[in-house]
């Protein structure tokens, strides 16, 4: 369509138009006022590579700027801190056209004023080698908060703020369905809805930090599970030298992971474990806020709890077994 190439418009005049009507102002540089005296800057960033960490046969271009948002918003809720600016680069390749990046535009732009963002700094350019999407964060928190987060303690207890492995069983579906669809087969994604749904359209509570405060409980650490539950307990047994012991029996599931799974000879286990891209929040919680943090935070799911050292990583299973964790922390 005329008009719509980005070798007609030019750069300067595509961000003119992709900044007219979003909810942000033009910015050469992301800056912002530290809101207290003492108060800690938190950075978070994240790159997205088409071919790797999406396809754009079945992603739609809003819930992919929607989640490139959201892969570094979680970064910062992790650390407990209050998103302030976010920089976005892309990466166009010669396939886009000018109302294909201002559906990814209108996506990111929704999550960043959702999420509480002050500035959006945006920049283009052009790509050879597919869609590329570089996010960059920068949150703030307290210096009050950053004082009451205590030192991980044996028995804290390990908390994911929702269900898992259902982002990786989503993203198989696509895959399969992607098949059926480039060979002339009927497309069926109903029975799979919410799975594919939390693959392509993650959502984080943007008042988790605020409500944590308010309650007044602090998470000795915090991870966001962008590729597997394994990888984050692993990282958090590092960061505190600490042992952790996971139970299968307590990892929250979507409702049929488990028939889609015996389906697609997937183990909903494994798949909670090294899958990736659930875009959930894990906490350690002190065990003192047991009763608080079950009362005030009931989608939260407690999955297990800091050990002794000795203990190592581990899961146990249902029958008592304790299996040393894996992480690979890699795409497939």
């Amino acid at each position: 369509m005329a008009g719509n190439s980005f070798s007609e418009i030019g750069k300067i005049e595509a961000l003119r138009r992709l900044y007219e009507n979003s909810p942000f102002k033009e910015a050469e540089v992301t800056s912002f006022e530290a809101s207290g005296k003492g108060a800690h800057v938190v950075n978070a960033s994240r790159v997205l590579l088409e071919g790797i960490d999406f396809d754009l046969v079945y992603f739609p271009l809003k819930h992919l700027g929607y989640k490139a948002v959201l892969a570094v918003c979680g970064e910062l809720y992790a650390q407990m801190a209050h998103p302030r600016s976010l920089s976005v680069n892309l990466g166009v390749s010669a396939k886009l056209d000018f109302p294909q990046v201002k559906d990814l535009w209108e996506g990111i732009t929704t999550a960043a004023k959702e999420h509480g963002f002050g500035l959006v700094k945006l920049d283009l350019a052009p790509s050879q080698n597919g869609l590329v999407i570089s996010a960059s964060a920068v949150g703030e928190t307290s210096l009050l908060t950053a004082k009451r987060r205590g030192a991980a303690k044996s028995k804290d207890l390990i908390c994911i703020s929702g269900r898992l492995g259902a982002a990786y069983m989503g993203l198989r579906v696509l895959q399969r369905e992607k098949k059926f669809f480039e060979s002339g087969g009927e497309v069926s994604l109903e029975a799979s809805r919410m799975l594919v749904q939390a693959y392509l359209k993650p959502e984080l509570n943007p008042g988790i930090v605020s409500q944590l405060e308010d309650a007044e409980i602090y998470p000795s650490h915090g991870y966001f599970l962008t590729r597997g539950l394994a990888d984050a307990v692993k990282r958090l047994a590092r960061d505190t030298g600490l042992g952790a012991k996971v139970y299968a029996a307590m990892i929250p599931f979507e409702g049929n992971t488990f028939s889609l799974g015996k389906e697609m000879d997937i183990d909903p286990i494994s798949a909670a474990m090294n899958g990736g891209d659930d875009y959930q929040l894990l906490f350690t919680i002190p065990i003192l806020s047991l009763e608080k943090f079950r009362r005030d935070f009931q989608t939260f799911d407690i999955i297990g709890h800091l050990a002794l050292p000795e203990a190592g990583t581990v899961m146990v299973t249902p029958e008592g077994l304790e299996m040393p964790l894996t992480a690979q922390g890699w795409p497939e």
